[in-house]
């Protein structure tokens, strides 16, 4: 059985140097919500990628549910951000690692 993940990454937009202490904690109460619903695999920022905020990786039953929760995101609904959706088709022990 195909196992699939969907990767977001989230990518500064002009506006970005605007966010606030505010828009910061809608964008960790959505990732809280998401995580308490099993939606998240991982996610965090990144450090030293310039014009990348960080990535959210999904647990998504179709890409079209992973792109509606990247478009659900605060920093991205509110224009501070834009994204990028990657799908990741998982290779692990369970599948011997797709050989």
């Amino acid at each position: 059985m195909e196992k699939w993940l969907y990767v977001m990454i989230i990518k500064k937009a002009k506006s970005y140097n605007k966010v606030t202490k505010a828009v910061i904690t809608r964008h960790v109460e959505n990732l809280k919500k998401l995580d308490s619903d099993g939606k998240i695999e991982l996610c965090g920022p990144f450090k030293g990628y310039p014009g990348v905020a960080g990535m959210v990786i999904f647990k998504a039953g179709s890409r079209e549910e992973a792109e509606e929760l990247c478009k659900l995101e605060p920093l991205v609904a509110e224009g501070y951000a834009t994204y990028t959706l990657a799908a990741l088709q998982v290779a692990d022990r369970d599948n011997n690692y797709l050989l």
